[in-house]
């Protein structure tokens, strides 16, 4: 008896976990040592330069999150991010995305100083979405694990003056 309690158990957690996390339509995905725990399954550019090539050859936005590992704010927002299935899916289909725990040589990407986290979004053009801003009039760029929901709104900005604009 308490081996056939034990066996559904264990199926009822595989299947849980199965549903739980988003999957690319692609199928599974070998996670990337570039995600850094902010979507394992989500294909990240190495550097800003391919970044801006990826974006521009695909004409998709691109979201450049700047963070640090021992920041406790960048670990919050990184774990609620990475267990968001809307942001993760939206990220997949329709972004190319780039974190980066160093600063880039581009000055356009803090444009109101270097802080983490801080979330930027560029169009296919190469310009910086300055307009694009987190709820902060001090950090216009930082978003907390509450902010989420203006994050998928500010990503449906981004997605939305891309078609309208280019």
């Amino acid at each position: 008896m308490i081996k056939a309690v034990l066996s559904v158990l264990l199926v009822l957690v595989a299947v849980s976990s199965t549903f739980g996390k988003y999957a690319p339509k692609a199928g599974k995905r070998v996670p990337q040592t570039m995600s850094r725990g902010w979507g394992d399954q989500l294909i990240w550019a190495q550097t800003y330069e391919e970044a801006l090539y990826w974006s521009r050859s695909r004409n998709k936005p691109l979201m450049v999150i700047f963070h640090l590992e021992d920041c406790p704010h960048s670990q919050s927002l990184k774990k609620v991010f990475s267990e968001d299935n809307e942001i993760q899916r939206s990220l997949d289909e329709d972004f190319i995305t780039l974190n980066l725990v160093y600063e880039t040589t581009d000055k356009h990407l803090s444009p109101d100083g270097q802080y983490v986290p801080r979330i930027i979004f560029v169009d296919p053009t190469m310009t910086v979405r300055a307009d694009i801003t987190g709820r902060y009039a001090n950090r216009m760029y930082a978003y907390e694990p509450s902010d989420l929901k203006l994050l998928k709104s500010n990503m449906q900005k981004a997605k939305k003056l891309l078609k309208s604009e280019l």
